[in-house]
């Protein structure tokens, strides 16, 4: 089988709130080669960490996840996001409040989007009431380096994020 390096590794995009809880469960995952975190689907280009807080540059505080297709699928992924958040809260994420903490899932193609509304359906089936966007992805902006892997940096967990087995 002649495998193409860009079948193998894939770049996906979740924002789940502050972007620093997001990364820390992802960075643990099983397949998971690589995690940045910045920002995606606003208004303006190269934003900084102190304009997207302020929650008017439409921007979503992100992780891009980069991982290898042979040692996981999107669909574990897609788990692991709604596992380690809020998925129901519509005005942020815990403590965390303003459009920029908002829940929603990046697709990059089709495929992606039909795993993700499949995982919505099945949340809906079991009585939540989902608040999580699905949108396309665009630009990843990259945040500033402090913000990358900082909880590892740290050496602390997240103060609102945390892990709830939900799918079997």
């Amino acid at each position: 089988m002649n495998n193409n390096k860009n079948d193998i590794i894939r770049k996906v995009y979740f924002a789940s709130g502050c972007f620093w809880g997001t990364e820390y469960w992802f960075m643990k995952a099983p397949g998971v080669m690589n995690t940045a975190v910045g920002f995606m689907g606003g208004n303006m280009d190269s934003p900084t960490y102190l304009q997207v807080k302020t929650g008017t540059t439409g921007h979503l505080e992100c992780v891009e996840v980069v991982y290898d297709t042979t040692q996981t699928k999107y669909e574990d992924l897609v788990k692991l996001f709604f596992e380690t958040h809020d998925f129901t809260q519509t005005d942020g994420q815990g403590p965390d409040i303003g459009s920029q903490y908002l829940s929603c899932l990046f697709y990059t193609e089709e495929t992606e989007k039909t795993i993700a509304k499949n995982y919505i359906r099945r949340l809906e089936e079991k009585g939540y009431k989902v608040a999580t966007l699905l949108q396309q992805a665009s630009v990843f902006w990259i945040a500033e380096d402090y913000h990358q892997q900082y909880y590892e940096h740290k050496g602390a967990q997240p103060y609102c994020h945390s892990y709830q087995k939900i799918f079997e």
